[in-house]
């Protein structure tokens, strides 16, 4: 793979490594391509290094070594506002979550729209349509605390796909929900694709690599590989 970035390419690795402190690496020689509009499966053992791959397209970790390009830009390049504005471009979910404890469901996954200056007048019925999709029409006034681990995660979810994110990454998006709403919010992660929206999601439930047709990759034994599709170029 070339070290230039290709125009097409949302999230571009070249021989990226990554270990933390002075410990073993979690993976070596990592090469990455994401297309624009692009959906990807990433799937391995637990503690084989997706989460922290995620982690790396997101920005909340640096690589070892190796070269990061997103939107097309090195990140190892960009200061901090650069930084800031490409996190934007970007819908998360990752496996803590992260809502608000102090803000409802409704303020939590409105809060991009909010981040971007958009009035409530403007973002009320996109986030109550959203939320009554997955399934928590009913729970728009509750606080965090007292919503359930399923729960938590869908808001999470709503939130990372309010805003129409350019790239959206998930940790386990399906984990602590029924099968029935586990392809509800894959539904949700398809038409965001049909849309524009390039996905990487990790996950151990090989039934929803099954109910669409996407791209797989895996992560074993410090290495990446390809097992459908045309992502990795090794």
């Amino acid at each position: 793979m070339s070290n230039s970035p290709h125009i097409n390419d949302v999230v571009q690795f070249h021989r990226v490594a990554l270990r933390y402190d002075r410990g073993p690496e979690v993976f070596s020689d990592v090469n990455l391509r994401l297309g624009r509009g692009s959906f990807t499966f990433l799937t391995g053992r637990s503690g084989a290094g997706k989460s922290s791959l995620l982690k790396l397209c997101y920005l909340t970790l640096k690589p070892s070594r190796g070269l990061i390009n997103l939107f097309d830009h090195d990140i190892s390049l960009m200061n901090r506002q650069e930084q800031q504005s490409t996190k934007h471009r970007i819908g998360v979910v990752l496996q803590d979550f992260r809502l608000i404890d102090h803000l409802s469901v409704f303020e939590n996954v409105a809060l991009p729209l909010r981040v971007a200056g958009q009035m409530r007048a403007a973002y009320s019925q996109d986030v109550t349509e959203l939320l009554q999709w997955v399934g928590l029409g009913h729970r728009m006034e509750a606080m965090p605390q007292t919503l359930s681990g399923g729960e938590q995660q869908r808001a999470a979810i709503a939130r990372a796909v309010i805003a129409k994110p350019d790239l959206l990454i998930a940790d386990e998006p399906t984990g602590n929900v029924d099968p029935i709403i586990g392809r509800r919010l894959l539904r949700l992660f398809s038409e965001m694709n049909r849309m524009g929206t390039t996905v990487l999601i990790a996950t151990h439930d090989t039934s929803l690599m099954r109910d669409i047709q996407a791209d797989i990759l895996r992560i074993e034994d410090g290495t990446l590989h390809r097992v459908q599709g045309e992502v990795f170029d090794g």
